[in-house]
């Protein structure tokens, strides 16, 4: 509220002034019950502060001469004063934006000549995402003219900033320096990079180089992790024995193709059987997250959420419907499934 206060003062004070004044952005309020998805079950909905203080600011609806009592206009509403369901913010939590389920609190508000004279159309672009609100504009038939010299609001007015930052090529151009102070600058930048080289000098010599026979012992790679250490015994070398099958007669063209069909059936039946011990054994270890309940209202698994709001449930978990908020009659909206998730 005092936002809004100070607000008013300094947009009426503009208009004192004989300026134009144009209000846009979120007001954080929904003015009429026809802004708002819910004024019908909201308690003391025209009551609310907000509600109050947009009512002393803006004028009745319609773009009539007469009609203009107050100092503002609601844009939108001069030019679709019943218009429904023209909301610009929706829960994101809730996916409320999928049923419009929202309200309207992003404003394009114009003082009573300007809108009167100028504003041809406003406008709500909802389908524009990224967001939980959406953008709102105004078209007006206004011609741009250059001002004769800053607005006294203008950044470069503020003290913390007057005499810091006057324009924004001082980032893109180089300025000019001192002869002195560039001299200078040169000589240490020289001394420093003689300073550097020394130092890696003195590393290069101080560093202990590694000898060829410690060189060759090295671990060159991850293999050398699954080789046999050398300071181990060496076991003697395994006398070559000769196969059974040279040992054996010779086979015919139509046996060995018969002994290759069942060697490769039994080795796939092999891997076939590993995989299967392997998948059930993983799946008794790693049973994996229990089903989600279903809700009562459309018998479809509910999502977990878990309790921000400070007080003793704070943390806690529980379940309910996964649908996005709606209008409570309409069926395809989430139900008031609610359950608590039990303690693991």
């Amino acid at each position: 509220m005092r936002f809004y206060r100070l607000l008013q003062i300094r947009a009426e004070a503009l208009l004192a002034a004989g300026s134009h004044v144009i209000i846009l952005g979120d007001l954080n309020t929904a003015h009429r019950p026809i802004d708002h998805w819910d004024a019908v079950n909201l308690e003391c909905f025209e009551e609310d502060p907000g509600r109050k203080w947009m009512d002393g600011l803006l004028s009745n609806l319609g773009c009539q001469a007469g009609s203009h009592v107050r100092p503002f206009i609601d844009s939108y509403r001069c030019f679709q004063p019943k218009q429904e369901g023209a909301f610009t913010c929706w829960s994101a939590v809730s996916g409320a934006r999928h049923l419009n389920y929202g309200s309207r609190l992003d404003y394009v508000l114009g003082d009573r000549t300007l809108v009167i004279d100028t504003f041809q159309d406003s406008f709500r672009l909802p389908e524009v995402m990224g967001s939980d609100h959406c953008p709102v504009g105004a078209v007006l038939s206004v011609s741009s003219m250059p001002a004769k010299q800053c607005p006294p609001l203008c950044t470069r007015f503020l003290p913390e900033f007057a005499g810091t930052q006057l324009k924004i090529l001082r980032f893109l151009v180089r300025l000019k320096q001192d002869p002195v102070f560039k001299h200078s600058a040169l000589r240490l930048g020289k001394q420093t990079q003689v300073q550097m080289h020394q130092n890696k000098a003195r590393v290069r010599s101080a560093r202990p180089r590694p000898s060829h026979a410690g060189s060759s012992r090295g671990q060159k790679n991850l293999t050398n992790y699954f080789q046999p250490s050398s300071s181990r015994p060496q076991v003697s070398p395994i006398l070559e024995l000769p196969s059974v099958g040279a040992l054996m007669t010779p086979k015919t063209l139509e046996e060995e193709a018969m002994a290759r069909v069942v060697e490769g059936q039994a080795s796939v039946s092999e891997a076939k059987d590993e995989k299967e011990v392997r998948t059930s054994f993983w799946k008794s270890v790693l049973g994996g997250p229990s089903p989600m309940p279903l809700c009562g209202g459309h018998r479809e698994p509910c999502v977990m959420r878990t309790v921000k709001k400070p007080g003793p449930n704070l943390g806690r978990h529980f379940y309910m419907c996964a649908r996005p908020q709606g209008p409570p009659t309409d069926p395809s909206s989430r139900c008031n499934f609610f359950l608590w998730s039990r303690p693991s």
